[in-house]
């Protein structure tokens, strides 16, 4: 696991913002108001989503930079 973290950081940031969402969440269930239980979790659903794929998507960013721009990568 800790190699797997090291190859993929941003993967790790993009589980540990999923378990956060998911976390705030559950904190504040209790007072959505008169929203229905579907729209809540709804939402909840997007949200963690979003934070996921926003990390993925700055994972590979920095990987393309370093990559094609910063010529970090490989050497042939």
């Amino acid at each position: 696991m800790a190699d797997h973290a090291k190859k993929n950081p941003f993967l790790m940031a993009g589980f540990a913002s999923l378990i956060a969402a998911c976390a705030v969440g559950a904190y504040k269930f209790k007072q959505r108001g008169t929203m229905p239980i579907s729209l809540y979790l709804l939402q909840l659903r997007v949200i963690a989503q979003g934070s996921v794929i926003g990390c993925l998507t700055v994972g590979m960013l920095y990987h393309m930079v370093n990559e094609h721009v910063l010529h970090k990568g490989k050497k042939q």
